[in-house]
């Protein structure tokens, strides 16, 4: 699937989708109001840009809205850019400013470092 750039106030749109499924246009519009603000013509002027983006549908009747992306998927490009455009590309140096800023206790470090050893196994199969 093509990469979809999102800008963020669609990303805080597709965050209210992904927490709620299937809800109408009009439901999105009521649920960004109270979360976010936003009066019902920005909400739906967002929904008619994702979905000329391909990362909505909305169907009839109601005008319903399912994501055609998922949160995973976006969640993993929006590490990569921050990846890119703060720590050069460099995973060691986005890790070593969290440990150094105390960002990560030790249990999430023990985890990362479970996940690093299973990924360099994999790797050198």
């Amino acid at each position: 699937m093509e990469k979809i750039k999102l800008f963020d106030g669609e990303l805080k749109l597709m965050e209210l989708l992904w927490e709620n499924e299937g809800a109408t246009a009009k439901e999105l519009s009521l649920i960004a109001m109270d979360k976010i603000g936003w009066n019902k013509n920005t909400t739906y002027t967002v929904i008619k840009k994702l979905v000329a983006k391909g990362a909505i549908q909305r169907s009839e009747p109601g005008f319903i809205c399912h994501s055609l992306i998922a949160r995973e998927d976006v969640g993993r490009e929006e590490a990569k850019k921050v990846l890119r455009s703060f720590f050069g590309g460099s995973a060691k140096a986005l890790f070593s400013s969290f440990m150094s800023d105390g960002i990560l206790s030790d249990k999430e470090a023990d985890e990362l470092k479970k996940l690093i050893d299973e990924h360099g196994r994999k790797g050198s199969r």
